[in-house]
Order: C-alpha cells, then structure tokens, then sequence
C-alpha cells in the first residue's frame, strides 16, 4: 500500500534527517576503516601478517554477506530500527578495539564491523526510495552522496586534529560518539513517511508484476541482464581503480618518506572536496541527460587517470592526476543507486540488487592489491598503472556497448530475462 506524501514541517524534518544521516554515517564509518592498520601496526606493534589475518578474514565475510544482508533490507519493514541495531554493534565494536587491542578480540570485533557495515548504504538507499517520489529521487540520491563526502572530509580533518593532539587510539571513541547522533538522526525520519513497498522497489505504477524477493540473492542477475552487466562494468572498474591510490602512496612515501603522510591526506581531503559537487551535479542532471552519458564520463577518466601516473614521478603531478579520482569515483558512487532503482522498479528486489552489486564490486577490489602487486614487483609501477588503464578501458568498452539507458527502462510485465531489449 502506498503511504500519502507528506508535506510541510513532516516533509522538512525527513530531509534534514536525510542530510544529518548520511553526513553522520561517514563520521562513523570513516573513524575506523583508514585508522586500525596504522594504530595497530605502529602503536601495538602488530605484526604485518597478523594484521593481514584480520583485514583479510573481516573483508571477505562483508563481501558473503552483502547481497543476503539486502535481502533482509527488502523483507523488512524496521529498516530505521536495522540501522540502530548496525549502530550499536558498531559503537561496541569500536570501544573494544580502543580498550581491548589483541588478537582475538580484534578479529572478532573487526568482522562484526564489517558484517553490520554493509547494514548501511543499502538501508539508507531504501530510506531514500520510501521516503521520495521518483520524480525526486535522482536530485536526493545526489545529495546524500554529497552529504556522505562532506562527513568524510570533516573525519579525515577532526581524526587527523585528534590523532595529533592526543593519540590514534583516541581516534576510535569518535565511533560511539557519532553512532549515538547517527541514531538520533534515523529515529527522527517519520515512520509514517516511508513507503516500504516503494523502499524495495516494489512500484506496482509501472504495470510491472511485483516479485518477491528470490530465494537466491544471484538470481536477480539471471533475471535483469542489464544489472548484470552494470555488475561486471562495476567490477572492473574496482579492479582498476582500488590500486591506484595505494601504489601512489608507495611511490610518495619512497620518495618522500617524511611528509608522504600528509601528502596522502591531502590527496584523500582533496578528492571528497571534488566529490561533492560533482555528486549535487549528477543528481541535477541524471533526469536531464540521463544515466548512461553522466556514467560513461565516470568510467572515462579512470583509464585517462591511469595512464597519466606514467608520465612523471614527480609528487605534485602524481597528486594532482589522483584529484581526478573524486571526478570518476564521484559520479560513480552517486549515480549507482539510482541505476539499480530504475532496473528494479517494480520488482521488489532493490536491496538485494545493490548488495549483489556490491559484492562484485568488492570482488574487484580485493582482487585488485595482489594483482598489482605482482606486476610492480616484476614490471615495476608504470606497467601497473598501464594495465589498470587497459583494465578501466575495457569496463568503459563494455558500459558503452552493452549498457541500456535505464531511465527509460519501463517495464509491462516483460519476464525479467527479456528486459534488456524491453
């Protein structure tokens, strides 16, 4: 059943809580992931292999349970509650690395974060699709990526502040900190608001049969071609730009080894700051113009990036091509979930959708260190970043070629295996 609009004071407050959510969530997400190898490397003394162990183990359990973790988004109507309980687990998760920093309770804690952390973008897509009409939704998924940026360079500048100041360690109570605010900020999203047919996709407007979610997470690729070739597209893409900016850390710190830190802040900052805008642009535009051109323009600039490490080592131009990457990434990131909602519409599959696009996605980034790794170490850097262009370079050959416009993908009950010529 559809839920009536909300206007007024009730339409404001679901914005604003939009806005405070998505930049919190960054703050939250942000205070752990790019901090825990450095603290327990340089001030526990951990060993490479052992932290190792533990982003490796943490890593592909996230990755399993993406697309089941959408799943449940889509069958579950406490989706503001879902987010709390990720919240909790999160802060707690946190407070025990700062306070308990060996082995075990590391590893345990750091795989609970990554499970519940896959909680998060997926929830908050769905808030948006239930909360807006689809004559919005481009424009607001532009925003809270936008607003997500914004969180991430206000963490990046406060943990750096904090870090120096105090401790690194002191950098993880930022975590409970923010998931309290972060929780506040869902809880004040009207429940009555949230159309939770719509928040999974299940937009029966469209004449379209409305499905339930399927047994298998995968099974949404076997019946939407186009989302499995956006998937494909997405991992490639991951595969090619997940190396870059650690191999242009490397080449930074060898030479540069006393400011290569501050360097690569800068370039991390720098980047969000780009990210911002470009991410308002695309959700003003994607209507206008449509999906695929904006995207092809993303997927463009990363073999043009890529190609362009090879021309000089010289650590100005190395971090003013990486400042390219919040041009790519950028459109990339805000324009994603609307695609998988314009393939979805009318399925009720949205979440499980984005969770198994994630999942290759994360497949190409994992993959992506040990691959490039071995060609530095045998070719050395140039001949990495030359076969991330030609990797980049084929995923923009294929997103051109084989990709639809989804903004006019309209479904009349056509079997979801036909859609692709639909």
């Amino acid at each position: 059943m559809t839920m009536p609009s909300t206007t007024g004071p009730q339409r404001g407050l679901r914005s604003a809580s939009l806005d405070a959510l998505n930049f919190l969530l960054a703050d939250v997400r942000g205070a752990l992931g790019p901090y825990l190898n450095v603290f327990l490397i340089t001030q526990q003394h951990w060993s490479q292999a052992g932290v190792g162990l533990v982003t490796t183990v943490s890593g592909l359990l996230g990755l399993v349970v993406q697309a089941p973790i959408g799943a449940v988004i889509d069958a579950t109507r406490a989706k503001r509650g879902l987010i709390v309980v990720a919240l909790a687990v999160l802060a707690v998760c946190a407070v025990v690395i700062y306070a308990i920093p060996r082995f075990w309770p590391v590893m345990i804690a750091n795989t609970l974060i990554a499970v519940v952390g896959d909680v998060f973008g997926p929830a908050v897509a769905a808030l948006t699709l239930g909360l807006y009409a689809r004559a919005e939704l481009a424009h607001r998924l532009g925003r809270n990526a936008a607003f997500d940026h914004a969180g991430n360079i206000a963490i990046a500048t406060a943990a750096g502040v904090v870090g120096w100041a105090l401790s690194q360690r002191a950098v993880f109570l930022f975590v409970p900190i923010f998931a309290a605010l972060s929780a506040i900020a869902t809880l004040s999203i009207p429940a009555a608001a949230i159309d939770h047919a719509r928040a999974r996709g299940a937009d029966a407007r469209d004449g379209a049969k409305t499905l339930a979610a399927p047994a298998s997470p995968w099974r949404v690729f076997a019946d939407c071609p186009p989302l499995l070739i956006f998937g494909c597209c997405a991992l490639l893409f991951h595969l090619a730009n997940a190396p870059l900016l650690p191999l242009v850390g490397q080449k930074l710190a060898s030479a540069h080894q006393g400011i290569a830190t501050a360097m690569m802040s800068f370039c991390i900052i720098t980047a969000q700051f780009i990210m911002l805008p470009i991410a308002l642009m695309v959700g003003r535009n994607a209507d206008r113009l449509g999906r695929k051109p904006i995207l092809l323009i993303g997927f463009a600039v990363l073999p043009i990036r890529a190609m362009l490490y090879t021309f000089s080592d010289h650590a100005g131009w190395l971090i003013g091509v990486q400042l390219l990457d919040g041009v790519g990434a950028g459109i990339f990131g805000a324009i994603t979930p609307l695609i998988i909602a314009d393939l979805m519409r009318g399925t009720g599959r949205f979440n499980v959708a984005q969770g198994s696009v994630a999942t290759l996605q994360g497949i190409g980034a994992a993959s992506s260190g040990l691959i490039a790794g071995v060609i530095v170490d045998r070719a050395g850097y140039s001949a990495a970043f030359i076969v991330a262009a030609i990797i980049a370079a084929i995923a923009l050959a294929v997103l051109a070629l084989f990709m639809p416009e989804t903004a006019s993908f309209v479904r009349k009950g056509v079997p979801r295996r036909h859609a692709a010529t639909a």
